[in-house]
């Protein structure tokens, strides 16, 4: 019988996900409060590390999450079957998934975390462009990642924006 872990257990193996893959959670925090600065006059880094934190409490953030770090990490490894393995690791274009799994997370916040998801998706900035120019680089996949962490900051700065509205 599979064991059943609680959230703060879940919690904790995707913050130590994240480190795996040189992600911290004040990198997500960091682009959460790019999002919101320009609403929110008393918005600090650590009050948007907060807001990351509290996202990643809820269940259905850390399913999707857990599923796509996992994704990557079977693509890296060459243990998915074609075609799906090359679509992952080339992060194709026309695999619309990972963004799909990523909406699953703004969801929970919202339309204001749809648009802020488009935004942080299109502009790629902070941690997401560094992981983006390394996977061309070294080869490695972050298909999945580079979206998990643009809808966390999206959900987070959304769960801002319903405090301070």
């Amino acid at each position: 019988m599979a064991k059943i872990i609680d959230k703060s257990e879940h919690y904790q193996i995707i913050v130590d996900r994240f480190l795996e893959r040189g992600v911290k959670l004040e990198d997500i925090a960091e682009i959460t409060y790019d999002l919101q600065k320009k609403y929110i006059s008393q918005l600090t880094l650590e009050l948007c590390l907060e807001h990351v934190k509290k996202v990643l409490m809820k269940r259905e953030v850390q399913h999707a999450a857990l599923t796509g770090l996992e994704l990557d990490r079977l693509a890296e490894e060459n243990l998915l079957s074609e075609p799906l393995q090359s679509m992952l690791l080339n992060d194709y274009s026309l695999y619309g998934i990972d963004e799909i799994m990523a909406l699953s997370i703004v969801n929970v916040y919202g339309s204001i975390g749809f648009t802020n998801f488009g935004y942080v998706d299109k502009m790629k900035y902070g941690i997401i462009k560094k992981l983006d120019e390394e996977g061309k680089k070294t080869g490695k996949c972050y298909t999945f990642i580079d979206d998990i962490i643009g809808a966390i900051s999206a959900a987070a700065a959304s769960s801002l924006a319903h405090r301070f509205a």
